[in-house]
């Protein structure tokens, strides 16, 4: 028996703002219902001893110095721009003003 049920596969899709059509949310519910079986599975081995750990292996972040340098001349950077005023670059809105 699934433990997953059409509900909450439409109760997620909800959160994630998708339309599913019936093959979609049957095949969802086959496949979220393997995940957790695959998760009971997991739980059955023993952790006992065994760290918590982020990743599989050892990582290190690497960061150089931050070293103040010179800047680009504003005449040279804007000579790239597809668009400028001559002081600052002209790019497209990324937000409805009426929105904000």
């Amino acid at each position: 028996m699934s433990r997953i049920t059409e509900k909450d596969v439409d109760y997620v899709a909800g959160l994630a703002r998708l339309r599913l059509d019936e093959e979609a949310r049957a095949r969802l519910v086959r496949e979220m219902d393997a995940i957790l079986g695959y998760m009971d599975k997991l739980n059955e081995l023993n952790t006992e001893g065994v760290e918590p750990m982020m990743h599989a292996l050892e990582m290190t972040n690497v960061f150089r110095d931050d070293v103040v340098g010179e800047s680009m001349p504003r005449d040279l950077a804007l000579e790239t721009a597809p668009q400028h005023d001559g002081a600052y670059f002209i790019v497209p809105p990324i937000m409805d003003p009426e929105e904000s």
